[in-house]
């Protein structure tokens, strides 16, 4: 599928420096702001005007900073856990899901206009999440069954519209091939993101380049590119040094603390890491991998983290905020 000529898509693939995007949404109304997150899903706050006042704080803030590096920016609906089974469990209807999807997009597109009007490019992203845990590979299931899985939340988004959507925490081979299959059939261009152990490995013991290489041996190059979320740039800089697989790789979401997922499971407290030292750190991993397209944070990055990438990655562009 061509998506160049999808205007904000060609921009994002064609720029010369990376977009940025938000950083950890959870950990951030949990930990910063003092939402209760049932089973971590962060749609619900859509349905309150206190929850909508926070969520449109939280993505404003890093709207800003894109617009002051003068960069373009990949704005995620909250929808990590806007799919069916996560629905269910939470007490909700898949009706009441698709809606939740339309919702977050339409909220997208609103909170985005204004920046729009400044002069910032914004490519509007529909996230999808596993069917299971972000963190283990639990039951695998054939790609089939996740391709029909995720089917319901890509129709949702392809009525919105969206400009792309991602998947986000992907911890095994057989769900990336489902969701890429899902997203060429709903018309929509995808991206895929995996998650890493402490060794750089995936939670299914595979390694990020054999996956994405039989993702696109699967869905025939579908994904417009792939990204690495959830770990610690130490986790995973070591897979990126000089290898041909990174020309596949366009976006990294990292997490603040060095903490291994088991770890971060049981923590309660924040582990917010060092901000200015996850700047530094990217700056180094983007001069092995050049062609980056997008990044952002995951687990524990607010703002402060962000604002540190964007320094030291946008090669000195500011503009007046």
């Amino acid at each position: 599928m061509d998506h160049l000529d999808h205007p904000r898509l060609a921009v994002l693939l064609s720029a010369s420096r990376p977009y940025l995007t938000d950083g950890g949404l959870e950990t951030t109304l949990i930990f910063h702001d003092g939402f209760d997150l049932p089973e971590f899903a962060a749609f619900p706050l859509l349905g309150t005007e206190n929850g909508r006042a926070a969520l449109t704080r939280y993505y404003d803030g890093f709207l800003r900073l894109a617009h002051e590096n003068g960069t373009g920016f990949v704005l995620d609906t909250p929808t990590w856990r806007a799919s069916a089974g996560w629905g269910e469990k939470l007490g909700l209807s898949a009706g009441v899901i698709a809606q939740a999807n339309a919702d977050a997009a339409a909220f997208a597109v609103d909170l985005a206009a204004p920046w729009v009007a400044k002069g910032v490019d914004v490519v509007l992203n529909g996230v999808i999440g596993p069917e299971g845990d972000g963190y283990a590979p639990g039951e695998m299931k054939s790609a089939a069954a996740y391709e029909a899985y995720h089917a319901h939340q890509m129709a949702s988004f392809a009525k919105a519209r969206v400009d792309m959507v991602s998947a986000v925490t992907m911890t095994h081979v057989e769900e990336a091939i489902g969701v890429a299959r899902a997203a060429e059939l709903a018309g929509l261009p995808c991206v895929i993101s995996f998650t890493v152990e402490t060794n750089g490995a995936m939670p299914s013991g595979q390694s990020v380049a054999e996956a994405a290489a039989e993702v696109d041996a699967a869905a025939g190059a579908s994904p417009l590119y792939y990204m690495i979320n959830c770990a610690h740039p130490d986790h995973y800089a070591a897979i990126l040094r000089g290898e041909a697989w990174t020309k596949r790789l366009g976006g990294l979401r990292s997490n603040a603390s060095r903490m291994s997922h088991a770890e971060l499971d049981e923590a309660e407290e924040l582990d917010a890491g060092d901000p200015v030292e996850f700047g530094a750190l990217h700056a180094a991993m983007m001069s092995e991998v050049p062609g980056m397209k997008v990044i952002g944070g995951c687990c524990g990055t607010d703002h402060r983290h962000i604002a540190a990438v964007g320094h030291s990655c946008s090669g000195g562009h500011h503009h007046a905020a």
